[in-house]
């Protein structure tokens, strides 16, 4: 029984990681460090502008840029994040590279050299998502377990110790992970079960465990059930919920929460009119999200227009960003923002005196502006556009959902229902499936489903939840 249920186990976790990962890699076909910028091209390039005077770029040398250029030797990459001063791109092989500062042991690569050549990371394959700190860095496997390299001083690494490593240590007693992310100097990730679990400084709560005390290991927020996304912000932490509502906690200053309010809080509360979130990123201070129809919204620091309301007041409330339709990936960055559309096109606005919007130019703006000497960004896995947008209501259900979704998205479409082990159970055709069908699952048993929505070569898929 013992090898049985172990069998089990492991098909399951990685079942749900393989679902898991196609959304946090697709999530990440654009990334942002403090004041620089890069992206995934559809032949698997990676092209990156702004900042380099750490050699951040990963073009060779220290000179910043103000258009896109490409990243030395580097091909196949699925993934890609930024820090302070470094970068991390993820092949499709599994295996990591990193360019860039490298004080604190970053790059991971055994050594504190900054560099501006691609390098590998030193022991980790299997790698299928990857974050950024301001100076450490996250990579989780294909097994369930979180690697952790770089600075260390308030616990960030999550092995029990607050000293730094230059190479990948193994994040002390967390596994069956599907997503990670990383604050300034804290971490955070979703384990299988939809709970999170935090690690790192905490001075403004950010942890959301309801003190203000760091933690070296990771602690569970108690308060956070069925999470399918989290995002970390300097000293602020945001959560997407499987029935597409947000919650924040921590740092508050600047409406970073996006409650109301300007107070801080050490745990979770509620973000603020915003339901059929399919999509979250955080800033410095300032937080994006995808709702399921493609529009935009933002909230919190705005003083260089990084909202993209074309405003430059503070916000703590969310507030659509009218001008942006079609979206499918967002990042944030310490006070700009990318927005990436369904069709290619990559969007900035916010700060840039270091030309990190990419534009030609190096002054901010308070308005999305398109990036027209860049490639076309990859919008999938594979390299065909993943604008499918669904969900259903209400998630979780006793047994009856419905389908929420445009109706170009559905048509020719087929959508399969599969259950925990990766069985198809269901299948619904273009003939039947409409916005508003209702999914009758009530004669199932209670627990977590996985609905895939298929049309061509596009694909998108999300968990539902039997209760």
């Amino acid at each position: 029984m013992k090898k049985q249920s172990s069998a089990f186990a492991s098909s399951l976790l990685f079942f749900l990681i393989f679902f898991f990962s196609q959304t946090a890699v697709f999530s990440q076909s654009i990334g942002t460090g403090w004041f620089h910028s890069a992206a995934i091209c559809n032949d698997g390039s990676l092209k990156a502008w702004g900042l380099n005077n750490n050699g951040q770029l990963g073009n060779g040398n220290t000179l910043g840029v103000n258009l896109p250029v490409s990243v030395n030797t580097l091909t196949g990459v699925i993934a890609v994040s930024g820090g302070a001063g470094h970068t991390l791109a993820l092949k499709s092989n599994g295996t990591l590279f990193a360019w860039g500062l490298n004080t604190d042991g970053q790059l991971g690569n055994a050594s504190n050299t900054n560099t501006s050549n691609v390098s590998a990371v030193s022991t980790l394959t299997g790698v299928i998502s990857v974050a950024c700190g301001a100076y450490h860095s996250l990579a989780l496997k294909s097994d369930g377990t979180v690697w952790a390299w770089g600075w260390n001083s308030t616990g960030q690494l999550g092995n029990g110790t607050n000293v730094s490593s230059n190479v990948p240590v193994l994040v002390g007693s967390l596994s069956g992970i599907i997503a990670i992310a990383a604050g300034q100097i804290h971490s955070m990730a979703i384990k299988s079960d939809g709970t999170v679990w935090t690690w790192g400084g905490n001075t403004y709560g950010q942890l959301g465990i309801g003190n203000s005390t760091d933690s070296n290991i990771p602690v569970k927020v108690a308060a956070l059930t069925g999470i399918i996304s989290v995002k970390g912000g300097n000293q602020f932490s945001i959560a997407l919920k499987n029935d597409g509502t947000v919650s924040a906690w921590g740092y508050n200053n600047y409406g970073d929460l996006g409650n109301g309010t300007y107070t801080g809080t050490n745990s979770p509360v509620p973000v603020s009119l915003l339901a059929g979130i399919t999509a979250i990123a955080a800033g410095g201070h300032h937080v994006l999200a995808i709702k399921n129809d493609g529009t935009l919204y933002s909230w919190g620091y705005n003083n260089y227009g990084q909202l993209g309301n074309g405003a430059t007041a503070n916000l703590n409330v969310p507030v659509q960003i009218s001008t942006l339709a079609g979206i499918v990936a967002i990042e944030g960055g310490s006070s700009h923002s990318l927005a990436l559309k369904n069709n290619g096109t990559l969007f900035s606005f916010g700060y840039n005196s270091d030309g990190e919007l990419g534009t030609g130019t190096y002054s901010n703006s308070s308005v999305p502006l398109p990036l027209s000497t860049l490639c076309s960004v990859v919008t999938s896995l594979s390299n065909a556009a993943k604008d499918l947008s669904f969900s259903f209501f209400p998630n979780p259900s006793n047994g009856k959902f419905q389908i929420n979704a445009n109706e170009s998205d559905l048509d020719g479409a087929a959508l399969e229902i599969y259950n925990s082990v990766g069985e198809k159970i269901f299948v619904y055709n273009s003939e039947s499936l409409k916005s508003g069908t209702i999914i009758d699952l009530s004669h199932m048993a209670k627990g977590f489903y996985l609905a895939t929505l298929r049309a061509g070569n596009r694909i998108n898929t999300v968990r539902i939840v039997l209760d």
